[in-house]
């Protein structure tokens, strides 16, 4: 009987040291090491500094807004420029400065651009109707001092975005 009860004990331990260790391994793959004692001033400055050196490793020939949104139009469109309360339709893919992607649509994506982040609803606003662009975006136009699901803190982001459709 004490055989029984030991083993029953022997599996329970090691279910439970194997569900700790499956818990505990991150999916993180971003290599971003972003320090969180920074200040939202400071974290703009660093943003700039990595925006402005990813502009030039790719050699672009980006436009900065007054807000210090980065955009590149990679293809003119023909339509209208849509205003800030438009719905629209987009295909995009949003990526980390070092081009490790976080999202990407697979189909188009309709929203209003009252209800996405800041940079994203002022890039599109750039663009005409049928055109793209890349958006190089300080954290302060993106997702902040709290980031986002896979996106850091006082992360700088990026999006190729396509204007499908002003709706």
């Amino acid at each position: 009987m004490m055989l029984k009860t030991t083993n029953a004990y022997f599996k329970l331990i090691s279910a439970i040291i194997g569900l700790t260790a499956l818990i505990s391994c991150g999916t993180d793959d971003t290599d971003y090491e972003t320090p969180v004692t920074e200040t939202p001033e400071e974290a703009f400055e660093r943003n700039e500094a990595e925006i402005l050196a990813y502009i030039e490793a790719n050699d672009l020939e980006a436009t900065r807004t007054e807000s210090g949104l980065y955009y590149v139009i990679t293809a003119e469109g023909t339509g209208d420029t849509p205003a800030a309360d438009a719905d629209v339709s987009v295909n995009y893919k949003g990526y980390f400065l070092n081009e490790n992607v976080f999202d990407q649509s697979t189909r188009a994506v309709q929203f209003n651009l009252e209800n996405v982040i800041a940079g994203f609803s002022e890039g599109i606003q750039l663009i005409q109707e049928g055109g793209s662009a890349t958006l190089l975006m300080p954290a302060s136009l993106a997702y902040g001092v709290y980031g986002s699901g896979p996106i850091p803190p006082y992360t700088a982001i990026a999006f190729d975005v396509e204007l499908l459709e002003i709706q």
